[in-house]
């Protein structure tokens, strides 16, 4: 299993539509290294859902449920989706200012890459995140 991080503005995709939602394909990725993470990405697969913009927190985790295939929403062959469902909610946000202090997370993509809307976690980042949000 491997583990990752997407990233969405909450006026635009937040969370809790993704609840309503129940299963979701996740498009408008149109960078080539956020689309190869995509690309890698398989059944089972765990996902961090982080509201970007002014919230910047990991509010849920999810599950990959379908791998890659093309962008329904583009005719350009260059662009893929893959499909995730929710998972459950974190009890508590984890903020960006919590991840950066955290020791341990000098190399986090998130921290590294942070224009990457699509991010590999380690396992141990992963642990260490939900562990973080467990705390309610």
């Amino acid at each position: 299993m491997n583990y990752w991080l997407v990233k969405s503005e909450p006026e635009v995709y937040s969370w809790e539509q993704f609840l309503r939602d129940k299963k979701t394909f996740w498009d408008g990725v149109r960078n080539y290294q956020a689309r190869n993470n995509m690309q890698a990405m398989a059944k089972g697969d765990r996902v961090m859902f982080y509201h970007s913009s002014d919230v910047k927190a990991v509010v849920g985790i999810a599950e990959v449920v379908k791998t890659a295939y093309q962008d329904p929403t583009t005719d350009e062959t260059a662009w893929v989706v893959v499909d995730l469902k929710p998972v459950r909610p974190l009890a508590t946000p984890v903020t960006l200012a919590t991840i950066k202090a955290t020791k341990g997370f000098d190399n986090i993509a998130l921290v590294r890459q942070a224009r990457l809307s699509v991010l590999p976690l380690t396992q141990a980042e992963f642990e260490t995140i939900e562990k973080l949000g467990s705390k309610g």
